[in-house]
Parts: structure tokens; sequence; C-alpha cells
């Protein structure tokens, strides 16, 4: 992926989580809930891109 586009792609999500926590009314918790969740989800994409976790396709949960 090249480096633009994970710049762009990291720009928009950083646009949209603001847009989310200025606009949206919702509780404090939930807010901060939505914020974790979206860094934690953008680190592990970014892990990925740069090879540094193996292929999240192979995680299996259950049986």
């Amino acid at each position: 992926m090249p480096l633009i586009q994970l710049v762009l792609v990291l720009v928009v999500v950083g646009v949209i989580l603001w847009v989310i926590n200025s606009y949206i009314p919702m509780q404090s918790t939930i807010k901060r809930i939505l914020n974790v969740v979206v860094v934690i989800v953008v680190i592990i994409w970014l892990l990925n891109v740069f090879g540094l976790i193996g292929d999240l396709s192979t995680i299996r949960i259950g049986k």
C-alpha cells in the first residue's frame, strides 16, 4: 500500500471520528469506548499493513 494512500486512510478515519465526537450527541462513556475501539482497530490494521502480524483472515473464533 502506498504511503500516500495510508496517510489518506488515517486522515479520513480521524476526520470521521472527529465529526462523530463533535456533532453526534452521546454519553461521554460511549464516546470513550468508541474512540478506544477505533484506535485499537487502526493499530491492528497498521500492524497488518506493515507485516508485523500475520494474516488476519486465519484467525478463527469458535470451533
